[in-house]
């Protein structure tokens, strides 16, 4: 929540002047959305009942139908021609049909679905022992408004009315039915206006279209929406709103077609949502307009105002203040100092200039004297460190001279011991006195090259070894085996690598344990870094422990002696080499690690030729190397490399090739590309490895691909090595001298 107040700033007083008028405005605004919501509610509660009442209308205009077709069929039952020949049967049902409008067929059904007679012609025998009305007039013996049917018969969209037909004992023996067209089921709909996107709809018992205005024929016996469906079976059937199969909100309401012993068949009549609250919506549209017209009003005049009476004065201030921040010190506002707040304002602003303007005459002063005594605390510093060193030279020569005088007299040579370990402590604190008055005045010039940080941290690490021995700590040097090469000056990497070492062991108590780590990280740099387990340090001190003078607490006795030089020292050297240095430390007692992170070093890429001339000494003898690339370019480029190398080369553009190409070959190395046309070269490896002449060989994955899930299929498929292309030709040189050399070692996992 707090990050959001910013953004929620207002940064003008116009601004908040017109946000006090919008607030005022506000409740306003709420009553009419609320009166505008109240007034759509309100409609369609209206518009329920009325809806409720068509709808009703409509199912009792359908039973009524329904009620007609049943006495219909009753009364045929009674008629002594329906069970007599077929044409006088035939005969009857097409005279009831001819009375009858809304009908389109009348017939009789034997209990074995065969239909006997129609008042329609039947072109072939029909069989309607399979339909459910049949079955239920039979079973329930009883009138049955049947499911939608697309007329067997008659071939068009009905319902089947059926009536079973008994003898005089009560036995049914026939069921005597009538076929209603859909078309005019619902005539009720003809005689009132619906709105504009009404529908009105009768739906079966399963869910099934009978009757729908408009385009009744287009919807006849198809399904209606699930969620329609689902308001009809309600036991409520109370009014809801859907959405229909057009995207159009609709408010439908649900009755019954007659008793549960007459049909059971829904109707549904649904308005559009859009035209019942289109009242609402345009009394509340108009009441939002007003609204908004008289806000924009206020906001203007807010805005008019605001600007006159408080902006432009305000506008006075700022510009002052800015002045004043520019360090124009005489600048004032030049505003009437009145009683008001804007006034008292602008007679604090001019105060405080005038202040401002005393005091920073009196800093100005102050800061040339600063200076000036900074210059000379420099130049003291290095002229100190300078003279020092003069008389520790003729110290130490003499001490060594009285050693080797007297070699005999063991007191004289402990004293001459001591006068050259002291000697050399003094010399060392002096050193690092004169280097860092020299950065600090930027006289350091640094002598560059391309170096090894290998080779520095062993120097290093032979120049601190004295004190580590003398303290007995456990030192661990962690470096990789290939070269870490760097642009610097050695002499002075050395000095830094040194200065961390000589601070852990002066912080971490006798017998303890000290670990250098020398690594790649990345492809931008190397990181190298110093871990001991000795007293740690607090948190304040890790953020300045690279600062001049800073030390952590030792014993009283000092007897490491040190002026907390070596680290701000080493921080200086490390920066003027492009990195940088840090510290952590997890707290008192935990131990400390130095971290010094130096850019690498990527050597110009030379022509194949070039770089095969310069690194064929490392060869010890010629192998045979097959090499298996798609790229042209990159294998016959490679073939040059390793052919002037001294080596014999053969060339394979696919896996199937290179796998006949081995069996003749037996090379010793293969270089194989991973992404082949016909097989990638995990599957080539694997291939490889069961072929007699190139089980033992030493298989190098020469790719594009980098990720960790690739080194690992490629070690799991038998490759010894892994080089992500473009491969590094020194490395490839010093892995094919090492496969060359007679005692060279067994194979490993790919790197």
């Amino acid at each position: 929540m707090s990050s959001m107040i910013p953004r929620l700033r207002l940064k003008s007083l116009r601004s908040r002047l017109m946000l006090l008028v919008a607030l005022a405005i506000t409740p306003i605004a709420v009553m009419t959305v609320l009166g505008g919501m109240r007034e759509r509610e309100a409609a369609i509660r209206a518009s329920e009942e009325n809806l409720q009442r068509l709808t009703t209308l409509a199912a009792a205009n359908e039973a009524q139908s329904l009620e007609r077709a049943r006495q219909i069929l009753v009364d045929l039952v009674s008629v002594p021609d329906l069970m007599g020949p077929a044409p006088r049967c035939n005969a009857l049902l097409a005279d009831v049909l001819d009375r009858n409008e809304g009908y389109v067929n009348f017939g009789l059904i034997r209990l074995d679905g065969e239909v006997t007679c129609s008042a329609v012609p039947m072109l072939h025998p029909v069989n309607l022992g399979d339909r459910r009305h049949f079955r239920r007039a039979i079973a329930e013996r009883r009138f049955i408004a049947g499911d939608y049917v697309f007329g067997r018969v008659i071939r068009k969209h009905t319902i089947n009315l059926t009536y079973p037909v008994t003898d005089r004992n009560g036995a049914i023996v026939a069921v005597v039915f009538s076929a209603m067209d859909l078309a005019g089921l619902d005539t009720y709909v003809n005689e009132i206006n619906l709105p504009l996107g009404s529908i009105l709809a009768t739906a079966d018992s399963g869910g099934t279209v009978i009757s729908r205005r408009p385009d009744p024929e287009r919807w006849f016996g198809r399904k209606i929406a699930p969620s329609l469906e689902a308001a009809m079976r309600a036991p409520s059937h109370q009014s809801v709103v859907v959405v229909g199969e057009d995207g159009v909100e609709r408010l439908h309401a649900f009755a019954r077609v007659g008793e549960p012993s007459l049909s059971e068949y829904t109707v549904t009549i649904g308005v559009p949502l859009e035209t019942i609250t289109a009242a609402a919506r345009e009394a509340q549209l108009m009441s939002l307009l007003g609204l908004a017209a008289t806000t924009l009003l206020a906001l203007l005049a807010a805005w008019l105002a605001g600007d006159i009476l408080i902006v432009q004065r305000v506008r006075k201030l700022m510009d002052t203040a800015r002045r004043i921040a520019a360090g124009d010190l005489q600048a004032r506002s030049g505003i009437d100092y009145g009683r008001e707040e804007i006034g008292r304002l602008a007679a604090a602003l001019d105060e405080m200039a005038a202040t401002l303007q005393a005091k920073e005459a009196a800093r100005s002063q102050a800061e040339r004297e600063l200076r000036a005594a900074d210059q000379r605390k420099d130049e003291f510093l290095a002229m100190l460190a300078h003279e020092l060193r003069n008389p520790l030279a003729p110290i130490s020569t003499g001490a060594h001279l009285l050693k080797l005088l007297h070699s005999d007299n063991a007191q004289i040579t402990q004293t001459c011991a001591i006068i050259a370990r002291q000697v050399e402590h003094m010399t060392s604190l002096v050193d690092d006195l004169l280097d860092v008055s020299r950065v600090t005045r930027g006289l350091v010039s640094l002598s560059t090259q391309v170096l090894d940080l290998r080779k520095v941290v062993d120097d290093a690490a032979e120049q601190i070894r004295p004190l580590i021995t003398a303290r007995r700590h456990q030192v661990v040097l962690d470096l990789p085996d290939s070269a870490a090469s760097v642009k610097g000056d050695h002499k002075r990497l050395v000095q830094v690598v040194a200065n961390l070492l000589g601070n852990a062991t002066k912080y971490t108590p006798e017998g303890g344990h000290i670990r250098l780590q020398l690594r790649a990280e990345a492809d931008r740099e190397f990181v190298l870094e110093v871990r001991d387990d000795g007293i740690g340090m607090e948190p304040a001190l890790v953020e300045r422990v690279f600062e001049l003078f800073t030390q952590a607490e030792r014993t009283p006795d000092r007897s490491q002696g040190g002026l907390g030089l070596g680290l701000a020292l080493a921080r200086s050297l490390v920066e003027l080499h492009g990195g940088s240095v840090s510290a952590a430390s997890p707290g008192p007692g935990q131990g400390s690690t130095f971290t010094v992170r130096l850019p690498r070093f990527t050597q110009a890429v030379a022509s194949p030729l070039d770089a095969a001339v310069r690194e064929a000494a490392l060869v010890a003898r010629p192998l045979r190397v097959l090499v298996v690339d798609d790229n042209l370019d990159a294998a016959h480029t490679l073939n040059l490399y390793l052919a002037a190398a001294g080596h014999r080369v053969e060339i394979a553009y696919n896996g199937i090739d290179a796998l006949k190409l081995a069996e003749v070959f037996a090379p010793q190395v293969c270089l194989l590309d991973i992404g082949l046309p016909d097989m990638d070269g995990n599957e080539l490896a694997r291939r490889l490895r069961r072929l007699p002449e190139t089980a033992k060989a030493t298989l190098i994955a020469a790719t594009g691909y980098g990720r960790q899930q690739d080194r690992e299929a490629a070690a799991a498929a038998g490759f010894d090595h892994y080089m992500v292309k473009p491969v590094n030709t020194v490395q490839l040189s010093e892995l094919l001298a090492r496969v060359a050399a007679p005692d060279a070692p067994a194979q490993g996992a790919p790197r």
